[in-house]
């Protein structure tokens, strides 16, 4: 009988939502990585067992079957336990938020997935760690941008909300002809110290991307046009603070906020994702 080593050894973490969107892409990506490494299989129930199941891993490799909120809890996780140095992660991207996976590099087929699995390597990547030990994995953008869900419908309940509203303001003579939008922002942000925009300039949005250069982040502000077209601001730096009056900020699929200010903090090859080999 051979002894499998290790580091051949997986801990698949089925996520349930991942389970009740698409079991037939579970099943298929379990089929695949037990067809080619000695797997132990966890089917949590929910963000506790989620935890304790990535908490007892042992040696196995972890490997989240699940969209991008399960990968960035996993990530949190073993954040918040000072193990991501320690750990590198799989994923294999099922259900219907998947633009981090995409982001990152990684299949979003179950079956080119499990094979990169397998057969790929792991890639050290930069993240970002706020003040509140929140962490970013592809980008965070002030205003949020929302997004629909995978039907097409608001992925955000409080935005069904406002329509619903909007359309009952409409059935009736308003007083005013509609619901304004959301503004411009007087915020700060300063880059390594050095402040880019101050809160005498309107801006449209900021967006920060950490992997630019070696452990830095790339920040761009977009101030408010007046007139011919306003160029965006650019910065790249390891510390980016963000304040102002209370604001939003979506940081990779997960909308956070209000606050009035926030530091992210750039760690460089913080934390390491399986990928296909190039």
């Amino acid at each position: 009988m051979t002894e499998v080593a290790a580091s051949d050894q997986l801990l698949v973490v089925i996520d349930p939502v991942a389970r009740r969107t698409d079991g037939e892409s579970v099943r298929i990506a379990k089929d695949v990585l037990s067809a080619g490494a000695a797997t132990k299989v966890c089917l949590p129930e929910g963000p506790e067992e989620f935890a304790r199941a990535l908490a007892r891993r042992g040696s196995r490799r972890p490997v989240v079957v699940g969209d991008d909120r399960a990968l960035l809890r996993a990530v949190s996780l073993l954040h918040r336990q000072r193990e991501l140095a320690m750990c590198g992660l799989s994923l294999v991207p099922v259900g219907g938020v998947l633009s981090l996976a995409r982001s990152l590099g990684v299949p979003t087929g179950a079956v080119a997935a499990a094979r990169a699995v397998l057969d790929g390597a792991e890639r050290r990547l930069d993240l970002l760690v706020d003040d509140s030990d929140g962490v970013v994995l592809s980008a965070l953008r002030i205003p949020p941008v929302l997004s629909p869900g995978p039907s097409g419908a608001p992925a955000h309940p409080w935005l069904r909300t406002c329509q619903s509203l909007v359309r009952t303001l409409a059935a009736r003579p308003p007083r005013l002809a509609s619901v304004p939008g959301p503004g411009p922002s007087r915020l700060r942000v300063e880059v390594d110290g050095v402040t880019v925009v101050d809160l005498d300039q309107p801006v449209e949005a900021v967006s920060v991307t950490p992997g630019f250069l070696a452990g830095g982040a790339e920040v761009e502000v977009r101030p408010v046009s007046v007139g011919a077209e306003a160029s965006p601001l650019r910065a790249v730096g390891r510390r980016v603070t963000v304040s102002g009056a209370d604001f939003r900020y979506r940081a990779d699929s997960v909308v956070a906020g209000p606050v009035r200010t926030r530091t992210w903090t750039v760690r460089e090859a913080a934390w390491g994702l399986t990928l296909p080999v190039a």
